[in-house]
């Protein structure tokens, strides 16, 4: 690894957390005046991780104790270690290699899952019913969310985001292709809120009728960790997002001559303005629009249509590669 690959790696997972807590309180805000409100402040997320740490930590009478507290922590970790298989702007993943997609995924399934582990361990009715949703909803998102990554894998011929990020997929593919992308794009778009848990797709954490679900009984410091994850979460998705479909660099589309730190500062937040454009979009815009949906209706759009868009997606980059 080069320095600042060293550095990017002992830092990024702490610049995320900061950056994941920073996007949800714009996304607040944004929603907020989508809706004709005012909205919180967008160091509101800060306040309310300071404030749950401040708390005490109560573990039900009825929860597997062990079990209930160590979920939170996974939770956290698979998020933080998730950001390290993400190129960064110009900056190369510090756990880049072959199969960096397939352990995405796995992370990301891993947080879902400990999410809903710690749900049935609570011993709450709420957190079970809560628990047996979501894990409903990953059978039903994770299909198009693999069909997504086995179709870079037929144009890179290689699962690492590295060489994915390197090369834009737009500049290697010819038009059939490029329809298959396209459709491999609307299938992520409409499986990022239901893999971060948001509108329409919240359903294993509806306040109004379930009182938050799987997080039901989890208070104080795990349910911070919770917190944490789901905002690191959000910015690995959207950052996901913007490696795989448009990992263009502002200096080479202006043709600008710029070398050492004034070349990684103007890459970073370029990458970061990406990141805001696909998050507003993806995650701050649909929750606005859409009411939410019946478990039965959740996993009828993923099993029928986004997995229909996404296999026709595959077939037409197979086709075209």
């Amino acid at each position: 690894m080069n320095p600042e690959t060293l550095i990017y790696a002992f830092t990024f997972p702490l610049l995320g957390v900061f950056l994941g807590l920073v996007y949800k309180g714009i996304d607040r805000r944004f929603s907020a005046r989508l809706t004709s409100r005012i909205g919180p402040p967008i160091r509101q997320p800060f306040w309310d991780v300071g404030k749950l740490l401040l708390k005490e930590t109560v573990v039900p009478e009825n929860a597997v104790a062990w079990i209930f507290n160590a979920m939170p922590v996974v939770s956290f970790a698979a998020s933080m270690t998730l950001l390290l298989y993400i190129p960064f702007g110009v900056l190369k993943a510090p756990l880049e290699g072959y199969g960096d997609l397939i352990v995405i995924l796995y992370l990301l399934t891993l947080q879902s899952l400990s999410m809903a582990i710690g749900g049935f361990a609570s011993g709450s009715p709420f957190s079970s019913v809560g628990a047996q949703r979501e894990m409903v909803l990953m059978m039903s998102y994770e299909m198009p969310l693999a069909t997504v990554i086995v179709g870079f894998a037929l144009v890179y011929k290689s699962f690492s985001l590295t060489t994915i990020a390197s090369t834009p997929v737009w500049s290697i593919v010819g038009p059939l292709a490029a329809m298959g992308i396209v459709l491999l794009f609307i299938a992520l778009l409409v499986v990022t809120p239901a893999e971060l848990a948001k509108l329409p797709f919240d359903i294993a954490e509806a306040e109004t009728e379930i009182c938050e679900g799987m997080l039901a009984e989890y208070s104080g410091r795990n349910l911070a960790l919770f917190y944490l994850s789901d905002a690191v979460r959000g910015f690995a998705m959207a950052a996901l997002e913007v490696v795989l479909f448009f990992p263009f660099t502002l200096t080479g589309m202006l043709d600008l001559n710029l070398t050492g730190t004034g070349y990684y500062v103007v890459e970073a937040l370029w990458f970061l303005f990406k990141v805001l454009v696909i998050y507003l979009l993806a995650i701050t815009l649909v929750r606005t629009s859409f009411a939410r949906f019946r478990i039965e209706q959740a996993s009828r759009v993923f099993w029928v249509y986004v997995n229909i868009i996404a296999l026709v997606g595959v077939a037409l980059v197979w086709m075209g590669v």
